[in-house]
């Protein structure tokens, strides 16, 4: 069994597929989808997205220095689709989605009602890579879909919210649980 080496090219697959929205007022809020987004720090908490700048969200991201990355599930995967090969310049896509938008807690940029978990974020600096910006940005507040928060524990479940996650052109419901974190070194009695 061999290797074949290809030309530099970006594999770091699965991906979240996430859905970003911003916008200052109802009438501007639009959303894309960003799969290239990941956690950049956890104290303070911050997380990256990047997004090339010929897209119609990009100056609104910029101009409000803001925006909200809503989590996607299966459910949802249809209307991310659409949001990603649609521009918010020729289409209203909270009405072509049927996705609903919620006022920010934190920002002016909106959550999407139907998302599990909305991470509302202000930007903190941009790098130009290339064919794509890297936003890094604080996370101000994480919005949880109380249906999927067990009472007794409070603790939230994202294996129930039913994600989606993104790999090289398609998108995928998660699998099975292998283990949890630790449990390679877990001593068994």
């Amino acid at each position: 069994m061999g290797k074949v080496t290809w030309k530099p090219g970006t594999m770091v697959y699965p991906a979240p597929a996430v859905l970003v929205t911003c916008g200052s007022t109802p009438a501007d809020w639009n959303m894309l989808t960003v799969a290239w987004t990941g956690t950049i720090c956890t104290n303070p908490a911050m997380l990256y997205i990047s997004v090339r700048p010929e897209r119609h969200s990009y100056p609104l991201i910029m101009a409000n220095m803001e925006f909200t990355v809503n989590l996607t599930t299966e459910a949802m995967a249809r209307a991310t689709d659409w949001a990603g090969v649609r521009s918010g310049k020729d289409y209203d896509k909270w009405k072509e989605t049927g996705l609903t938008p919620e006022p920010g807690e934190m920002v002016k940029s909106p959550a999407i009602a139907e998302s599990p978990l909305a991470i509302e974020c202000r930007v903190k600096e941009v790098l130009h890579l290339g064919s794509h910006d890297m936003i890094m940005a604080d996370v101000l507040c994480l919005r949880a879909d109380d249906r999927y928060i067990d009472p007794s524990t409070g603790a939230f479940s994202l294996k129930d919210a039913g994600l989606m996650a993104y790999v090289h052109g398609g998108y995928y419901s998660l699998g099975e649980l292998l283990g949890t974190f630790g449990f390679s070194v877990k001593k068994h009695r």
